[in-house]
């Protein structure tokens, strides 16, 4: 029977809010005037952490790696009632997934979680990523797109209903588990004024990543994107008829068509070409 508190981490991530007009300029999203929020599925992860701790008792520290703007979103999380907060410095603005993982996983390495959460995908790009690496590079099992969450203090397991593509299962893990919320789990409560004010009391830590434990093998992004554009604007359909050989026949036509039009197959610049 487990008697002590659980120590719980919540990663999170800040991101443009969902009602926003994303602008993009020279491939890269325009960031300046931007309001940003909480991850949505991050705000599950939180809500969660915070009743399993009103029920059982336990300690919830919201970690997040980015620019300083991104203390903004740990303070809210302070406000909604977690008890501190750690931002992680990365080497440089790229933030690519497996980088931040390396990040989060070098941190939580010595701190004894017993449970950790995260949203099961950002809103911005949807990779769904850095909460599975992390738990891969922690050895930790775990358990995504979670709809119902139960702890079982007698035996230190818990057992979580998960999304599968329109239907659920249930699986069961011993901690230390890593867990991902998905949207239907828990409905994340708003920050009260005098919550808001507590919060600025609570600590939150800031530690660069030249402190942490990685190899520069760790600290290089894997991935590189080269280009960022906006879906191509609304076309009408197309009607093909005749026999089902020469519909076959236009309709490779019409997809050849747009292939040669996807921003992703124009020649590469000379800059371009350089940097690749």
């Amino acid at each position: 029977m487990r008697d002590q508190p659980l120590n719980i981490a919540v990663l999170i991530k800040q991101t443009f809010d969902t009602e926003e007009k994303i602008h993009i300029e020279n491939g890269s999203l325009k960031e300046e005037g931007v309001k940003w929020i909480i991850n949505p599925y991050d705000e599950y992860a939180i809500e969660q952490a915070l009743l399993i701790r009103e029920e059982h008792g336990g300690y919830v520290t919201v970690i997040t790696a980015g620019p300083e703007r991104t203390e903004e979103a740990l303070r809210t999380a302070l406000a909604m009632g977690a008890d501190a907060a750690v931002r992680l410095i990365p080497p440089n603005a790229e933030m690519e997934p497996s980088v931040v993982s390396a990040l989060l996983a070098a941190y939580c390495s010595d701190q004894s979680f017993d449970l950790i959460w995260a949203g099961h995908f950002s809103v911005d790009h949807g990779g769904g990523q850095v909460a599975i690496e992390t738990a891969c590079q922690l050895g930790m099992p775990h358990i995504g797109a979670v709809i119902h969450f139960q702890y079982e203090p007698n035996t230190g397991n818990v057992i979580c209903k998960r999304d599968v593509e329109g239907d659920s299962e249930v699986i069961s893990a011993s901690l230390p588990v890593v867990c991902t919320a998905q949207q239907g789990l828990c409905e994340p409560r708003y920050p009260s004024l005098p919550n808001i004010m507590k919060a600025r009391k609570k600590p939150l830590e800031v530690i660069d990543h030249t402190l942490l434990p990685l190899s520069e093998v760790q600290l290089k992004s894997r991935v590189r994107r080269r280009l960022l554009f906006p879906a191509p604007p609304h076309q009408a359909g197309v009607q093909v008829s005749g026999t089902p050989e020469e519909q076959v026949s236009q309709i490779i036509g019409v997809l050849q068509d747009i292939g040669q039009l996807s921003p992703s197959n124009q020649p590469r610049t000379e800059k371009e070409e350089r940097e690749a």
